[in-house]
């Protein structure tokens, strides 16, 4: 396989990144449809204009993976003041980790979380955060297996 290059992402990656950004939802949805977003037709335009709206902020960023000049996956994280809510103090958070069908298992997921976790050291976070969804077995060994532990349990109660 081709070398993984791993870059800040640009405006002009926004198409690929709507893909992707769908793609995430299609698979969270799948997990749990009472609990996640629907995806539709305009999935890929929504995340898209969504992961756009977010370049211009200082305290978060978006890496890509290309191989072969082709974006295969993207993380998006960012930092996140102290929270009383939360009962945490200030803290990096992955948003978001996709990386496409075709280059799973092969470092993608893992390089991309890693240069987001060096981009939050170096911001000054000193403990980065990330939610998984409760079946989504595979990413959580990933996420173990790079240092993370758990710490919270969402539960969900449907009101209709």
């Amino acid at each position: 396989m081709d070398e993984i290059v791993i870059r800040r992402a640009e405006e002009s990656d926004l198409p690929f990144l709507g893909r992707l950004g769908a793609l995430l939802m299609e698979t969270h949805y799948a997990f749990d449809q009472q609990r996640f977003m629907a995806p539709g037709t305009s999935s890929a335009q929504g995340y898209a204009w969504f992961l756009g709206s977010q370049l211009k902020y200082k305290d978060v960023v978006i890496f890509v993976a290309e191989r072969s000049g082709v974006i295969v996956g993207y993380v998006y994280a960012g930092l996140e003041p102290t929270s009383w809510k939360e009962l945490r103090e200030m803290a990096g958070f992955i948003h978001d980790v996709v990386v496409d069908e075709s280059s799973r298992g092969t470092g993608v997921a893992a390089s991309l979380l890693e240069a987001a976790t060096e981009w939050l050291r170096a911001q000054g976070a000193p403990r980065v955060i990330l939610w998984t969804a409760e079946r989504n077995v595979v990413a959580q060994r990933l996420f173990g297996r790079l240092g993370f532990r758990r710490t919270m349990i969402e539960m969900t109660r449907e009101l209709t």
